[in-house]
């Protein structure tokens, strides 16, 4: 009501004019009549003047209303939906108050001003707003900030899209096909085809990096704008390449700006022209992601490896700029030195080691335990752990290093002297069966071999698979250590006293035996006559007849009598016969029986199959 109150004062003072000169005349005659030289009647010129003050007064009125006019015209060419500035002139709770030569000031949301949660503008800034509402409820014009910018960049763009001119903006997000970037508010679409004059595979490094492109497509009415910046750098590029390649060569050290990076390197803008970056040649050492050491935009000197002028191929080097580690190798790293790195990676034969950057050692995975069985490396470290490790060979013209883990760790074949003596008894598990024996693993990491000849006294074992499995827990003695080959003997059959002497004291040939058909063989048959005590009855001493193979005269499990032809007490062998035992008269003329089967022996050659013997290859396990 205060601010309109004087205007409607002063529209009053111009309805009334008339008034307002009688009240001047009254004033003046008034003044007339008091003067004390004359009466009102004969001064008619007293009245005359003072209409000659109001005539200068009346103009001066007329100015005041032809500008409240103005001004009133002004306010009604505002109009909703115009851009127009303004000066702030306070910020409140409600928003920021802008003074745009309204009768009232109109407000902007606050959110609109807000960066990072402060307020970018402050009292007397300048800034274009947007005329969203006139005259609301609360009695003050509502403006945009937002909605400004937003316009005025639409005519930024298709001022750039018309005359041809760069423009920049900021990418915001990757999308199919290409990427969006922000212009002053505005999406855009940046396909993949034109972010580059040669294809990007990791569009992901453009993320919030500003870009300069062109307009090549725009449509207000739908908001759709596509841009490319593969012309932007052909035609920054157009002028510099010619000058570039006439500058490089093999050998020289440029300096460039990482473009873009891929799994297999890097591109370096050399200024018009591109140079490859290999992954192999950024470091000495393991680098598995160029963007590891690198980022889109960097600076970098680096060494021109090779250069095919008319192919217009560099290939660049970052490394040899670098120290190579390796050429004093031999003097850091000797034999025997112990040191700690870290597994950079697992093959099937061994791991890697990083002893420092640039230089890496194989541990052998026969150098990784001096115990336990490695059946695959990675059972024992894995890629990032800290290893404790001693050099073991150093080829620098190889690049090679020969690490081993075990050897930071005690030998437990030198100290098994301490732990166990020959003789003593000592359980354990069957690791693994071969054909000349079975290993027994009485500790982690040391085994012992039992001999297929020192599993049983009397037996004749052809493989230990038959009277022993894997991963039975068994007993045995221990008969030789030899730490230095790492090898120990053990045998099962000491466990028990020797059934093959008390056999001997006790029996002579000529005596009756009581046996079970054990197995056969294609000679004979095997014995058991007890204790684990086996004989032979050669296939000609089974019958009176003549039989073509042994299972046409006895079986498996039969229990019959044996009359003993012959002990052989050296090689621990029994000569049986049953056709022997069917007469009671005494053995005096053994060759009778014992003529066509040796002695009722089998052959040397017959036996070979069935009594082996131990060889040093054995003994190695």
């Amino acid at each position: 009501m205060s601010t309109e109150q004087p205007l409607t004062t002063v529209g009053e003072a111009d309805a009334n004019q008339p008034a307002t000169e009688n009240q001047t005349a009254t004033d003046n005659s008034t003044t007339q009549m008091t003067a004390p030289s004359g009466d009102a009647v004969a001064n008619p010129p007293a009245v005359t003047e003072p209409r000659d003050d109001e005539e200068e007064s009346k103009p001066a009125g007329e100015d005041f209303g032809s500008l409240l006019d103005k001004f009133e015209q002004e306010q009604s060419t505002l109009q909703e939906g115009e851009v127009v500035r303004g000066t702030v002139v306070g910020i409140t709770e409600r928003g920021v108050v802008i003074d745009f030569g309204y009768k009232s000031e109109g407000i902007v949301n606050q959110a609109e001003f807000m960066e990072n949660g402060q307020v970018t503008v402050k009292r007397g800034d300048e800034v274009d707003v947007l005329v969203k509402n006139m005259e609301t409820g609360e009695g003050f014009p509502v403006l945009s900030r937002a909605d400004a910018v937003r316009l005025r960049a639409w005519d930024d763009l298709e001022k750039a899209f018309n005359e041809g001119t760069p423009i920049k903006g900021k990418v915001i997000d990757r999308i199919k096909g290409g990427l969006r970037v922000d212009v002053d508010g505005i999406a855009a679409f940046l396909p993949g085809s034109q972010v580059d004059v040669r294809p990007i595979r990791n569009l992901d490094s453009l993320r919030g990096r500003e870009i300069e492109t062109k307009v090549i497509k725009l449509n207000r009415k739908r908001s759709n704008v596509v841009l490319s910046r593969k012309d932007v750098l052909e035609e920054r590029d157009a002028g510099r390449k010619g000058e570039t390649l006439n500058q490089i060569e093999e050998d020289i050290i440029v300096e460039g700006q990482i473009k873009n990076l891929t799994d297999y390197g890097a591109f370096v803008d050399l200024g018009g022209i591109d140079g490859l970056l290999h992954v192999t040649d950024m470091s000495w050492g393991r680098l598995q992601n160029p963007a590891e050491a690198f980022k889109v935009g960097d600076t970098v000197q680096v060494k021109v490896l090779r250069f095919d002028r008319g192919r217009e191929r560099v290939s660049l080097g970052y490394k040899q700029l670098l120290p190579d580690p390796w050429e004093t190798i031999e003097e850091r790293f000797p034999p025997g030195t112990r040191m700690t790195g870290k597994i950079a990676s697992v093959t099937d034969y061994g791991a890697f080691v990083e002893l420092e950057p640039g230089v890496e050692g194989l541990v052998h995975v026969s150098e990784m335990s001096w115990s336990k069985r490695v059946k695959h490396p990675s059972k024992l470290v894995n890629p990032g752990d800290t290893v404790e490790v001693e050099v073991l060979g150093v080829d620098p013209k190889a690049r090679r290093i020969s690490l081993g883990m075990k050897q930071v760790q005690e030998n437990p074949w030198q100290t098994l002297g301490d732990r166990y003596q020959v003789g003593a008894r000592v359980q354990g598990r069957v690791r693994n069966l071969t054909d000349f024996g079975a290993f027994i693993e009485i500790e982690d990491g040391i085994d012992g071999l039992v001999h297929v000849s020192d599993i049983s006294w009397s037996r004749r074992i052809k493989h230990p698979g038959e009277v022993l499995k894997k991963g039975q827990q068994v007993e045995a003695i221990i008969t030789g250590i030899d730490p230095e080959n790492r090898r120990m003997s053990l045998s099962i059959k000491d466990l028990e006293p020797n059934a093959w002497d008390d056999f001997v004291v006790s029996h002579k040939p000529g005596d009756l035996v009581k046996g079970k058909i054990a197995r056969f063989a294609s000679f004979g048959a095997f014995v058991e006559l007890g204790d684990n005590l086996e004989g032979l009855c050669h296939i000609s001493e089974l019958s009176e007849d003549r039989v073509a193979k042994p299972e046409d005269a006895v079986q498996l499990g039969q229990e019959m009598e044996f009359r003993i032809l012959r002990i052989d007490a050296e090689n621990k062998k029994i000569g049986l016969s049953a056709r022997a035992a069917a007469h009671e008269d005494p053995i005096v003329e053994t060759k009778i029986y014992t003529s066509e089967a040796g002695g009722g022996m089998a052959s040397l050659g017959e036996l070979a199959d069935f009594y082996p013997t131990k060889t040093s290859d054995e003994n190695g396990g």
